[in-house]
């Protein structure tokens, strides 16, 4: 146990809130089990094996949320938008998207208040990826 002074509050952040890296690459792992099956999103991965894109956004996540900065470390800025561009990503996508993660985040089970935080998080970003329309 750690000596904290009196009077201080240790705040936890999101990651460690909700298991640290552990709890993300279980969250990807799963997501990108749904995404390898579906014939809208696969096509997007260019790469023969998911495991570079689930590694991505494993470190991505974690970093977001106050884990390692790994992400950055490794690739630099996240330029989301940018890095999504070369993919058409439709109001489908989004959907597909979000149907992978929702199975996803509930089998985590976490608390409601941390789930509910997640969930914001990846349903905003989702809708922010979406560059076509149709």
């Amino acid at each position: 146990m750690t000596d904290i002074p009196h009077g201080t509050v240790q705040e936890q952040t999101f990651y460690e809130q909700v298991g640290g890296e552990e709890t993300f690459r279980r969250l990807v792992h799963r997501f990108y089990q749904g995404v390898a099956e579906d014939p809208l999103l696969r096509p997007m991965y260019p790469e023969e094996d998911l495991g570079p894109a689930e590694e991505r956004l494993a470190l991505f996540l974690m970093q977001y949320w106050g884990g390692p900065r790994t992400y950055s470390d490794r690739r630099g800025h996240p330029r989301l938008r940018m890095r999504h561009a070369p993919f058409v990503v439709d109001r489908a996508a989004h959907d597909a998207w979000l149907k992978h993660m929702r199975v996803a985040v509930d089998e985590l089970g976490l608390p409601q208040e941390l789930e509910r935080q997640l969930w914001g998080y990846l349903t905003y970003a989702a809708a922010s990826m979406v560059n076509a329309h149709g």
